[in-house]
This record gives C-alpha cells, sequence and structure tokens, in this order.
C-alpha cells in the first residue's frame, strides 16, 4: 500500500489541478481505505472513498475549507477550496479506476481459478 501511496501522490504532484489530477486524489483516497481496513472488499472500499472525496467536495459549499486553508496552505492538498460539481464526476473515475486494478492485482495474488465444471475429484 505504501508504494501505491507514493506512486499515485507523485502522478497527482505531475498532473496538477485539473480533472485527471481529481481521479488520482480519489485514487489515493481509495488506496488509503485500504490501508487502514485491507480485508475490506473492493466495491465497498470503492464506496468508502468516494464518500469521503464527496464530502470534503461538499464541504467546500461551506467555505470551512477555504478558512483551514487560509490558516494552513498545505491543507489545499487534502480540502481544496472551491466546490466544482465536475469533481464529483472526477472522484467517480478515480475510484472505479482503482478499484479495478484492486481487483486485478487481488485475482492475480489469490492464484488461478479452477472452472467449476465437474466434481472436483476425478475418482468420483
Amino acid at each position: 500500500m505504501g508504494c501505491a501511496s507514493v506512486v499515485v501522490v507523485v502522478a497527482g504532484l505531475v498532473v496538477g489541478s485539473n480533472p485527471a489530477g481529481d481521479a488520482l486524489y480519489a485514487a489515493l483516497v481509495y488506496v488509503l481505505v485500504l490501508g487502514l481496513a485491507p480485508a475490506v472488499p473492493s466495491n465497498r472500499a470503492g464506496m468508502v472513498a468516494f464518500g469521503i472525496c464527496a464530502a470534503i467536495e461538499l464541504l467546500q459549499l461551506t467555505g470551512l475549507p477555504a478558512e483551514i486553508v487560509g490558516a494552513a496552505p498545505a491543507a489545499r492538498y487534502a480540502l481544496g477550496t472551491t466546490f466544482q460539481a465536475p469533481d464529483l464526476l472526477a472522484y467517480a473515475v478515480g475510484v472505479l479506476l482503482a478499484a479495478g486494478v484492486d481487483v486485478l492485482v487481488r485475482r492475480r495474488a489469490s492464484g488461478p481459478r479452477r472452472a467449476a465444471v465437474g466434481p472436483s475429484d476425478p475418482a468420483e
């Protein structure tokens, strides 16, 4: 998880503040959710990650994040300052992509699956 977090943060800093950066922000939130609860299924981690991103975006409607950023400028990277509805779409895309990669990694880590065509014991 640590390596994935670093890769996503670096990519986000390179991309900057645009829809791709917003998607990477959401992917980072997804990775952090799995870092805190690695046994959580991908779909549930995705819902939690999107919920966190959406909550932070909606919080921007209150002006509170802008006040926090005024006092601590580095908070801009986590909280933003201005509500933009298209960011919600970027967050959904980022979470879906992160969850898709997670599903593929988990499948590969669990090994090949056998088709359930017949009895598992050939002697039966």
